[in-house]
């Protein structure tokens, strides 16, 4: 990408959409465009924002018409934790759909020189072998209390690889693991994991609550990635890759809910003890990415988890706490 090439950032107030505009701004590139719906984003110099609902496909061929984007990263979706996932299944499934058909059939429409979609590692079975390598992708049932959404983003990242095949697009899609960081969702009914473990523990640490439970035995072992990693990783692979494979997005590595939670407890500063509702679903065991693609590409995350950590804490009480 030359920095005065267009870019369309879909979804650039969502964690991943702003950590993209982060990214391409530290670098230089002013040339910026950023769409939301009804998150207003914070907005940043030498960006044009759109408010516009992907979902209204008149209005997205509208935009492309009228802005003609070089280079698109598709961070919109309709998103949330285990609980928004298996009550609004119908939504997540038609809305991400929509959404995705809009952005990527005017992307192939326009002739945009390359787009990036980003998925998740949900698309993968449930019982997949561990580490999850991109070869494991409709080897098996899918996990399903988010089978709508993993079931949308197989269709966005088969899409993308078809338009490649028949129409000659560079169409790329990426699968990160788990994100944290800026601007993340901390709503306890409807975010995942690490970010409604920092609340909890900041609420108690501030009302001076006697302990804390945890949903679950705490076993299960998850993978977490900053999501300026992550944004590095796909601003990566939008300048040095071109070819029909997609890409797990991870550390290839993981920790436990037991460990996480204590970790979270320590840099927030809660000093009581942690009960574990065994009452309470654990989900899927471990889910690992493989990302031996990527590192052989020459990409390497650099952001700790307890860096990262520290970081999100510090966000999350400058602007919600």
């Amino acid at each position: 990408m030359n920095k005065t090439d267009k870019i369309l950032i879909a979804g650039a107030a969502g964690m991943v959409g702003s950590a993209i505009m982060r990214n391409l701004l530290s670098q230089g590139f002013r040339n910026i465009i950023g769409t939301y719906n009804r998150n207003v984003p914070e907005k940043l110099e030498s960006v044009r924002y759109y408010m516009i609902n992907l979902m209204d496909n008149h209005a997205c061929s509208e935009l492309f018409k009228e802005e003609k984007p070089d280079y698109v990263f598709y961070a919109a979706a309709k998103v949330g934790g285990i609980v928004a996932n298996n009550t609004y299944r119908a939504q997540f499934l038609y809305e991400n759909l929509v959404i995705q058909n809009n952005v990527i059939h005017t992307s192939y429409l326009s002739q945009v020189k390359k787009l990036l979609f980003l998925g998740s590692s949900c698309i993968y079975p449930k019982n997949a072998p561990q580490p999850i390598k991109e070869e494991y992708l409709l080897s098996g049932a899918l996990e399903y209390t988010n089978e709508p959404y993993a079931i949308a983003k197989i269709a966005g990242l088969k899409m993308c690889e078809n338009y490649n095949l028949q129409y000659g697009t560079k169409f790329i899609s990426a699968m990160p693991t788990n994100l944290y960081g800026p601007n993340d969702n901390y709503d306890l009914q409807n975010s995942h994991v690490l970010p409604a473990l920092i609340r909890k523990f900041h609420e108690a640490k501030v009302s001076g609550a006697p302990n804390v439970t945890i949903w679950g035995s705490g076993s299960p072992l998850r993978e977490f990635m900053h999501v300026d990693d992550v944004a590095s990783a796909v601003v990566f692979l939008m300048e040095n890759y071109v070819g029909n494979q997609f890409f797990n997005i991870g550390w290839g590595k993981d920790i436990s809910i037991r460990e996480l939670a204590s970790l979270i407890q320590e840099v927030v500063g809660f000093q009581g003890p942690l009960i574990f509702d065994n009452t309470k679903p654990d989900g899927t065991f471990r889910k690992l990415l493989d990302v031996t693609r990527l590192t052989e590409l020459g990409f390497t995350p650099r952001i700790a988890l307890r860096e990262g950590i520290i970081r999100t804490y510090d966000d999350f009480v400058k602007k919600y706490a």
